[in-house]
């Protein structure tokens, strides 16, 4: 008769966990040597071990959690925060979008800074940093042309776009993020001075203090320029983390949804980088969980408006639109001191006024910036653009149909890593279906007879993520696009990650009207923490896997 896992001892059923965990370090280990030729590289001996123990060590995390994190909110904080600590390491230096800029502010400000001085620098150990790394590391080692075959003789074509390890020639050494790695530590050897270093063209101080707040701990500690990189993504994550746990604890339904968000390897990446992103993120999330409390107290609109004003500090004037779901709540559910209208009005006149004393604070201290040139040259044009929107409005919805098909609605893009150069396929494709099941979970029966939230709260809140998704690709096209341009410059599938939370609602909420769910809510959110946590954990380890360990493309020379 088969034996029955749940009768045996709580011990049996771990051991045997541990034995499966170790069988799968040895057959990962084995696949890497096989098919990446890991063995040219490092021990066989090492790799195995390693792979053996990283899982042994997730399997101990797994167990802590399960047994000490009580409630859904905190057993969510320590996935997120165990899981983003793999990708702060997965994600080599400098990697995130437009994180080499934010290194230097969050350095600068790490070091007593609170100016914008463009004729000041930075250590060497610093520009040593930025030599090693640089950004869009994969893009950056690209080539194309065409070769000779060494098997056939034949000529080929090659183009190395897309892989983050590159091999020139057939028996040619393998450059990998590793070598980058060497280049950095043996900079206490070299002979040569790297180029002087200055500050960016970034003039934000509030959104980077968190990371600010790692590299000054991480200075104290004597780390160099890279330990406060790695100090500076810790704390970040740290506060991506907070606000994550602070959203799960104030949500009242959907929670499956909400985790499924936070823990996607996309926000994982984002929330443990030296991007404002992990707190712009943070925050989206946290005014979107306030939106399913059944009633809104003095303290719910307090911290709602609080998020509403730090997100236009990080990106101004299209954040204006998170004031608007106020008046989602209904008069009888309204239990805060004073009147909708009147919070309204302070949170817009708030976020209006933290974004003109920005602006006015990044002009008053800055010293010694030349002209500073628009964004994509000289073909962009943002008064030109808009009169030529308002011109041909056809063409410009044709314009944007065809940024997002081409794009794959940006949904399809859940594994591009990067600055949009390292694709993913097996995220790409699997990040609509966890996104899916995290609908089907969010649709499970709820705790209460009465369904909560009402239909205006689900469709206020789709209606404004499709508001902003245009809102940000209408601001994309007019700031940073060339005029006339048939698609739009800039846009990435992070931009669309509050979108996919607000919708997800509404998917639920039609789910459970056409398949009636008889899962219930306790069973859906015991369910998709552990789901969701295993998928980020194997997309850090994906990750790792593209930059360190293969594929390789060979260059035939």
């Amino acid at each position: 008769m088969p034996i029955k896992l749940q009768k045996l001892p709580a011990a049996v059923r771990w051991g045997l966990a541990v034995l499966c965990a170790a069988v799968c370090g040895v057959l990962w280990a084995y696949y890497w040597r096989v098919f990446f030729g890991l063995d040219n590289r490092v021990s066989p001996l090492v790799v195995t071990l390693g792979c053996a123990a990283f899982l042994e060590v997730c399997l101990l995390a797994g167990y802590c959690v399960r047994r000490f994190a009580k409630g859904f909110a905190a057993k969510g904080a320590v996935c997120i925060f165990l899981c983003g600590l793999l990708f702060a390491f997965a994600n080599p230096p400098l990697q995130t979008p437009d994180e080499a800029d934010h290194y230097l502010r969050t350095y600068a400000i790490s070091t007593g800074h609170f100016d914008f001085d463009a004729s000041r620098t930075y250590p060497d150990d610093v520009a040593y940093l930025l030599e090693a790394f640089p950004g869009a590391w994969v893009n950056a080692h690209t080539s194309a042309g065409v070769g000779t075959d060494p098997d056939t003789g034949a000529e080929k074509a090659y183009n190395t776009a897309g892989y983050a390890l590159k091999q020139y020639g057939k028996d040619g050494a393998v450059q990998s993020m590793a070598d980058s790695f060497a280049l950095y530590l043996a900079h206490d050897v070299r002979d040569s001075v790297p180029d002087p270093v200055s500050e960016p063209v970034s003039f934000l101080v509030i959104p980077f203090l968190p990371g600010a707040v790692g590299m000054a701990l991480a200075r104290l500690l004597g780390f160099g320029a890279l330990g406060c990189l790695y100090g500076g993504r810790i704390v970040n994550l740290l506060a991506y983390t907070l606000l994550c746990a602070l959203a799960l604890a104030k949500a009242e339904r959907y929670r499956p949804a909400f985790a499924a968000i936070m823990l996607l390897p996309m926000s994982l990446f984002m929330g443990s980088s030296l991007s404002y992103d992990a707190t712009l993120l943070g925050c989206y999330y946290l005014m979107l969980a306030l939106l399913t409390r059944r009633e809104w107290n003095t303290q719910t609109v307090g911290i709602y408006t609080a998020a509403c004003i730090f997100v236009n500090i990080a990106k101004p004037y299209l954040n204006l639109l998170w004031v608007l779901p106020i008046f989602l709540v209904a008069k009888r559910e309204w239990h805060a001191k004073g009147r909708r209208p009147l919070w309204a009005l302070g949170g817009f006149g708030g976020a209006m006024a933290v974004t003109l004393l920005t602006e006015w604070y990044g002009t008053a201290f800055r010293y010694n910036y030349p002209m500073i040139e628009r964004q994509g040259g000289s073909t962009v044009n943002g008064g030109e653009q808009l009169a030529f929107v308002l011109r041909n409005p056809l063409r410009t919805i044709a314009a944007f149909c065809g940024t997002l098909g081409e794009n794959d609605f940006f949904i399809g893009q859940l594994g591009l890593f990067g600055w949009k150069d390292l694709p993913i396929s097996f995220l790409n494709l699997t990040g609509p279906l966890v996104l899916l099941l995290a609908a089907l979970l969010a649709a499970a029966q709820p705790k209460r007879a009465d369904a909560f939230p009402t239909r205006r709260r689900v469709g206020g809140a789709a209606l404004l993520a499709l508001v902003y998704a245009a809102g940000a690709m209408a601001a994309m096209y007019i700031t940073y696009t060339p005029v006339g341009m048939v698609r739009i410059v800039g846009l990435q599938a992070r931009y669309f990650l509050c979108v996919w939370l607000a919708l997800l609602p509404a998917l639920a909420v039609l789910l459970r009207k056409t398949i009636c769910p008889a899962i219930t809510e306790e069973k859906a959110e015991a369910a998709i923490t552990p789901l969701c946590a295993c998928y980020a954990v194997f997309g850090a380890v994906l990750l790792f896997q593209h930059y360190f360990v293969g594929p390789v493309y060979v260059v035939y020379a």
